[in-house]
């Protein structure tokens, strides 16, 4: 196989599955780690993948930004979404919201429902039920290391989430895709998001049709993960056929907050 012919199907892959391993990729094509990551050194250069430690990645897929930053992106979505997942909560649940901007949109409207116990990783979550909710909720934030989206991560969170029982979860997510399911772009919040998944007895993942497509570095849950899958009304056809055969149940909102659909 010719170079080319051989980093063509390299980028196939990666576009495929989301990520690839120098060692698997190594195997697979008879080559030396050293060829391939020359392939991947080119692939790079280029713009068409983004290099991780041992292997590959979609170019943008490691990427993060801050908290203030993706807060200003797709509010109407976001809201809607928010707006529909508070539906879902009852007077004394026992839940958990992960980092993100839309779960913490979820936190505003929170503040009303009595006799909750929230367990986050999210600071900006905990400062909205701290500082604008009642005297009868409970909030328990985790430990652990900061990350860019404002997330505590890592062991001590990982730690504290393992004894719990939760009735929800409600998930914020990177990305979305059949084959990689729902991801995220940092491996420490994947492993604490996945402690969440377990501690819960539903997950409802909330992610906006932006997600649709993306693909971060590490997978949390497949799609059959979800119990609940609320998104918006800009979701492409063919990816809401699609959700809606694996995912428990696929709710769709209108971006102006006004009406849900199945």
């Amino acid at each position: 196989m010719l170079a080319q012919q051989r980093q063509a199907a390299i980028l196939d892959r990666v576009r495929a599955s989301g990520g690839v391993r120098v060692a698997e990729l190594a195997t697979e094509f008879g080559v030396s780690d050293m060829t391939i990551r020359r392939d991947l050194d080119l692939l790079h250069e280029r713009g068409l993948l983004a290099k991780v430690h041992g292997g590959a990645t979609v170019a943008g897929s490691t990427d993060e930004p801050g908290f203030q930053a993706k807060s200003v992106r797709q509010q109407a979505e976001k809201a809607a979404i928010a707006a529909r997942a508070a539906q879902l909560v009852r007077p004394g649940a026992a839940i958990a919201l992960s980092a993100g901007t839309t779960t913490a949109e979820l936190a505003r409207r929170l503040v009303e429902v009595p006799a909750l116990t929230v367990v986050t990783n999210s600071l900006p979550v905990a400062d909205i039920l701290h500082n604008q909710g009642r005297d009868d909720q409970t909030v328990i934030l985790t430990g652990g290391m900061r990350t860019l989206s404002d997330a505590l991560v890592g062991p001590l969170a990982v730690g504290a989430v393992r004894s719990l029982h939760l009735d929800l979860l409600f998930l914020g997510v990177h990305g979305v895709t059949d084959r990689a399911g729902f991801t995220t772009p940092n491996l420490l919040e994947a492993e604490t998001n996945r402690a969440l998944v377990t501690a819960a007895d539903r997950l409802v993942v909330l992610a906006d049709h932006t997600k649709w497509g993306t693909v971060g570095i590490s997978s949390i849950v497949p799609l059959t993960g979800a119990h609940v899958l609320v998104t918006d009304d800009r979701l492409p056809a063919e990816a809401r056929r699609l959700l809606a055969d694996r995912v428990g149940e696929l709710v769709v909102v209108a971006a102006s907050g006004h009406g849900a659909r199945r």
